[in-house]
């Protein structure tokens, strides 16, 4: 594994531990999360509705949401839990990597669970610690079907 697809894994693995500040460490200033609504059909962020699009700033107020103790949507506390596979480079460049990865993702807050699936795409830019995330793009499968509510993130 190299020591980008070793960065996803790591990603993934700080979402399922709950570590939130730390893993929005790991974003670029300029960095995104995107989930398009119409999947990889969906060429940007700004020609078409999307179910998120974050930069650092709101990224970082739904952390502190999810952190208050009075976000009654987190009672009880959601649990997420990233299964991927292996990732596949896309592109590697003076700019920066982007890999692809599928996965599975299920989050689960009480006897309620959600399943989803798709790939994610990062686009990672190189850093003097390795990596930093200028953006994380999920295309789910069959992204325009009703979802529930996702509370943390894919």
């Amino acid at each position: 594994m190299t020591q980008a697809q070793d960065f996803i894994a790591a990603e993934a693995a700080l979402l399922d531990a709950g570590r939130f500040d730390d893993w929005l460490a790991l974003f670029a200033e300029d960095g995104h999360y995107w989930v398009p609504l119409q999947g990889a059909a969906q060429a940007d962020p700004l020609s078409h509705n999307s179910i998120a699009y974050e930069d650092r700033l709101l990224l970082q107020l739904r952390i502190e949401r999810l952190k208050n103790p009075r976000a009654h949507s987190q009672h009880p506390r959601s649990h997420c839990q990233h299964v991927l596979q292996r990732s596949v480079v896309e592109h590697d460049g003076e700019d920066g990597l982007v890999l692809s990865t599928p996965f599975i993702y299920v989050e689960a807050r009480g006897e309620a669970q959600v399943l989803l699936a798709g790939t994610c795409r990062h686009q990672l830019v190189r850093h003097a610690d390795g990596f930093l995330i200028r953006q994380k793009r999920i295309d789910l499968l069959n992204p325009g079907r009703a979802l529930p509510a996702i509370q943390l993130f894919i």
